[in-house]
C-alpha cells in the first residue's frame, strides 16, 4: 500500500509542475519543477517511506525504460544511417565548444595564486 502512496506522491508532484509551468507561464519544464516540489517534500519523514517504497521497484527495472529508445533507433534506421555521422560530428563539435566555453569562464572567474605576497610574508 506505501508503494501505492508513493507512485501517487510522485505522479501528483509531476502534474503539479506542470500545472505551475503552464499557470505560471514558467521557462522551466513541468517535470523539473515536480522534481524540486518532491525534493522539498522528501524532508518531510511521513512522505520518504511511501516514495521510497514506489522508487525502489522503479529503479530496479529502469533498463525497461531504454527499450522505446532502441525500437526508436531500430525503426528509424535508415535516417541514421543517412544522418548519422553528421549527428555524431554535431554532438561531438557541440560537446567540445561546451567543454571550451565552460573551461574559458573557469579560467576568468576562478581566483588567481599569482598575487604579490604581502610585506613580510615570504612567497612560496
Amino acid at each position: 500500500m506505501d508503494a501505492l502512496k508513493g507512485l501517487t506522491l510522485l505522479l501528483l508532484c509531476q502534474s503539479a509542475g506542470e500545472a505551475l509551468a503552464r499557470l505560471l507561464g514558467l521557462p522551466l519544464p513541468g517535470p523539473v519543477l515536480g522534481l524540486l516540489l518532491m525534493a522539498a517534500l522528501l524532508q518531510w519523514a511521513p512522505v520518504r517511506g511511501p516514495v521510497e517504497a514506489a522508487a525502489t521497484p522503479l529503479l530496479q527495472h529502469l533498463s525497461l525504460l531504454f527499450v522505446p529508445v532502441g525500437v526508436g533507433v531500430i525503426a528509424h534506421l535508415g535516417l541514421i544511417t543517412q544522418y548519422g555521422a553528421r549527428m555524431a560530428l554535431a554532438l561531438a563539435l557541440s560537446t567540445w565548444i561546451g567543454l571550451a566555453v565552460t573551461a574559458l569562464v573557469l579560467q576568468k572567474l576562478w581566483p588567481r595564486d599569482d598575487a604579490p605576497a604581502a610585506d613580510g610574508e615570504a612567497a612560496a
